[in-house]
């Protein structure tokens, strides 16, 4: 066929072949048509797509029929040259016997495959197959267990259980059950064998391979230590071992079992001798297995570290345990030592100049005894210490009195002493002194006072008034109810010099101004010295009141000691500076 275009509507070009129009609504049966031998020339066109030909006009109409049998009617056929080879083109008739013998082959051939699988269906049957404990319910046309297991691809060995027998018919609903002897691998004494076992303990295992494991040596299941329930081995076989349906059996080993044989090693422990035996790599190792803890101090021989081997001697000699108490740390810690110097020097402790120890270095060493190391040591403190100088008071007649000057300044002097000190553990608990000595001597004062006695005058309330010597001096006030006795004491309201305490009596210090003395001290007036007072001293004066026109007083006044002035005799011309205004 050629494709051809013709005003716009595609076709089909049928080319060499002679073509039955189909009949025309007239009544025509059609006619053939020939479209020209292959390489002729011929015209024809029927409706389908056609691309690339040359559109000719005023032919008259034709009715043909597409491939797909549709009936066209056109009102103007359009011809083009038809080149190129022959083409046959089926009556309908002929397409249609064509079509169903192509559709008969393919369908007789799936109604034989049905009838097929329908009656090979027929013979299956369901057989449930038990691997290592886990079902699997399969479909199967075996009709032995040999051939139910081969058609499964289970490859089984010796070891391998089955049951029913390979050999015993298959029947419907069978169960056939596969138990797996499990591959292991055995590491004894320098030899590895394999074997393939039922067994679910290692004791069963090496019991099998003919190998014997003492009571004291170790089993190893994979690189692990054996302890405790073996069921935890059986489980873990289960899951290495078990498998689906159809999948061939193992050849690897799902267990590795070494055995560690232990070794005799003879103890010397402190002269109790035993033996033991030990799978351990060093001989520190194989005493911590056998529960013989080494402590700090303790005498190994050989060392912890050296390989253990059979046969060997091993000597532990026990350190006793102590504690020391030294620089304010509590030290617990071991010794062999049989005296408190060596178990000192032995935890490296050393006792330096007047340092001691309690108990004394030579105490026997006893379990769990306490030392007590003391460190002490001698300090050495010169002190030193001025010297007061003396004061030497020389009477000068042409100075008026309470007037000094000083003639020679005074220096004070220095005494020194040696301290020696003694210190335990950071506490001084001794000071002695060695000697002492004057360093620098002291170099005396002298003061010349006054001893003229010039009589001047006051003006007061009461008048003029002559007086010999004029004194600064604290003022205080007291009654008989406030000196310190009861009333009912017999010298209750009786000054020192036997008067009744009223106003106009003084207490003073009677090596500052003599008793009897007359005195005027301003806001009070004239008083009579005779009374003292236990706090009466120095340069104090108490005013005396009547008990109910007692005025207090606090205060420093000029007290002025009224003419004719005592004899020279009963003047003390030097008087005390305390207390200080």
């Amino acid at each position: 066929m050629g494709l051809l275009q013709v005003s716009g509507v595609e076709g089909w070009v049928l080319r060499g072949r002679n073509l039955r129009t189909p009949p025309d609504p007239g009544g025509s049966n059609g006619k053939e048509t020939f479209l020209g031998d292959a390489g002729s020339p011929g015209w024809s066109w029927l409706p389908g797509q056609a691309k690339g030909c040359k559109t000719i006009e005023g032919a008259r109409p034709i009715l043909f029929y597409s491939i797909t049998g549709t009936l066209r009617f056109l009102d103007k056929m359009y011809t083009t040259r038809i080149d190129g080879l022959a083409a046959d083109v089926p009556t309908p008739l002929q397409s249609l016997r064509k079509t169903l013998w192509k559709l008969a082959v393919p369908l007789l051939t799936a109604v034989l495959l049905f009838a097929a699988w329908k009656n090979y269906a027929a013979t299956s049957m369901e057989v449930t197959l038990r691997l290592d404990d886990q079902p699997t319910a399969i479909q199967t046309h075996a009709k032995t267990v040999q051939a139910f297991l081969d058609q499964q691809g289970l490859r089984l060995a010796p070891e391998d259980v089955v049951w029913p027998a390979p050999d015993s018919p298959l029947t419907p609903g069978a169960e056939v059950r596969v138990d797996l002897a499990r591959p292991v691998l055995i590491k004894a004494d320098g030899r590895t064998l394999t074997i393939r076992t039922h067994a679910t303990t290692p004791e069963e295992m090496l019991k099998e391979a003919g190998v014997r494991a003492g009571p004291q040596d170790v089993l190893l299941i994979n690189g692990k230590p054996v302890g405790g329930s073996t069921s935890a081995l059986v489980s873990e076989q289960r899951v290495l071992s078990s498998r689906g349906a159809g999948r061939p059996v193992e050849a690897e080993p799902v267990h590795t079992l070494e055995i560690h044989r232990a070794v005799p090693v003879t103890v010397n422990d402190d002269g109790v001798q035993s033996v033991l035996y030990s799978t351990a790599p060093t001989v520190g190792e194989a005493l911590v297995r056998a529960g013989l803890q080494i402590y700090l101090g303790d005498s190994l021989l050989p060392d912890a570290g050296t390989p253990l081997l059979p046969g060997m001697q091993v000597y532990l000699q026990r350190a006793v345990p102590i504690e020391i108490v030294v620089d304010s740390r509590v030290i617990s810690t071991r010794t062999q030592g049989a005296t408190v110097a060596e178990a000192l020097a032995e935890a490296g402790i050393a006792l330096v100049g007047m340092d001691y120890s309690e108990p004394a270095l030579d105490t026997p060493i006893s379990e769990n005894l306490r030392i007590r190391v003391v460190r002490q040591h001698q300090e050495f403190l010169i002190e030193q210490e001025p010297i007061a100088y003396d004061i030497v008071w020389k009477p000068d007649p042409l100075m008026e009195i309470d007037q000094r000057r000083v003639q020679i300044s005074g220096e004070q002097g220095l005494s020194k002493r040696r301290i020696s000190i003694l210190v335990r553990d950071g506490v001084e608990v001794e000071r002695r002194m060695l000697d002492e000595w004057v360093a620098l001597q002291p170099q005396e004062q002298v003061i010349a006072y006054g001893t003229q006695i010039v009589i001047r005058e006051v003006q007061t309330s009461a008048g003029t008034i002559q007086y010999w010597r004029k004194i600064r001096m604290l003022a205080t006030s007291y009654t008989a109810a406030t000196s310190g006795k009861d009333r009912d004491h017999p010298a209750y309201g009786i000054t020192r010099v036997g008067w009744v305490a009223r106003k106009g009596i003084v207490a003073v210090d009677p090596t500052v101004i003599n008793l009897r003395t007359q005195v005027y001290v301003p806001g009070y007036g004239i008083g009579d010295v005779g009374d003292t007072g236990g706090a009466i001293k120095g340069r104090r004066i108490d005013l005396c009141y009547d008990e109910d026109n007692l005025r207090l007083w606090y205060t420093w006044v000029d007290v002025y000691l009224l003419a004719p002035a005592p004899p020279a005799d009963d003047i003390r011309y030097v008087l005390p500076d305390w207390p200080v205004e």
